[in-house]
């Protein structure tokens, strides 16, 4: 796997084949993120939203899985992080971790989700639109694509968004890239990594929410989800 900082510097988001898999031993160990400048904005967009029709996850234990049932981009060619389960889906081609304890919900417009049992604020969430592209490289310069993300798609016209740092990674012939950034309204803030990838000409995108006053204690269990967004071909 290689690995690549950014800076930004300048001012201005059947078997059904959804898998959830329990108990994958071992440990993940999540990589940090190096520091940069910020970026500050005061842009934004709605998202239109669109209804999705819920497909429950099949939950199946290690034992019930094959290798030849999975491509070597899966999450379960890896080992699996001390208290995290492994969301596989087959039919869409993608797949991530996410905590043990959280449980899955439905959030409108998006492919798969879950969230904190307690921390409601504290989520996970995958949608994916039709591209042409093959690679995240031919959207563009990356720190344009991750500023219209951030500006565009994740905050609103009364939030301000600062983008921290961002980080690219490459796995089996697909290139990710991470960004970690804040989004500041009046009454509250929240903080957020996203992490984008094509395949299947597909333009997925991951986001990962937890509330600003917590993002300190747990930014790196965080941090591990946004890792471990894989794409494989189907």
């Amino acid at each position: 796997m290689a690995a690549s900082s950014l800076s930004l510097s300048w001012a201005s988001t059947t078997i059904s084949n959804k898998i959830n898999v329990p108990h994958l031993n071992e440990a993940l160990q999540p990589t940090s993120l190096p520091t940069t400048n910020t970026l500050k904005c005061m842009r934004g967009a709605t998202i239109i939203e669109e209804s999705h029709h819920n497909r429950r996850a099949l939950l199946l234990g290690f034992g019930a899985l094959t290798a030849t049932l999975f491509p070597s981009t899966s999450v379960l060619a890896q080992e699996k992080p001390k208290n995290f389960e492994a969301f596989v889906d087959l039919e869409d081609g993608y797949s991530y971790y996410y905590p043990a304890d959280w449980r899955e919900f439905e959030f409108l417009a998006h492919d798969s989700a879950f969230k904190d049992r307690y921390m409601q604020l504290h989520n996970v969430r995958v949608r994916f639109i039709p591209t042409d592209k093959k690679d995240i490289h031919d959207l563009g310069s990356m720190e344009q694509v991750i500023t219209d993300l951030v500006t565009k798609v994740y905050s609103s016209p009364n939030q301000e968004a600062t983008i921290m740092n961002m980080e690219e990674r490459s796995e089996d012939g697909k290139n990710y890239c991470t960004v970690e950034f804040r989004m500041v309204s009046r009454n509250f803030a929240v903080d957020s990594f996203a992490t984008i990838a094509i395949a299947n000409g597909r333009y997925y995108t991951m986001i990962v929410v937890a509330n600003d006053r917590r993002w300190k204690k747990y930014r790196n269990q965080l941090k591990v989800i946004a890792d471990s967004f894989k794409v494989m071909d189907i």
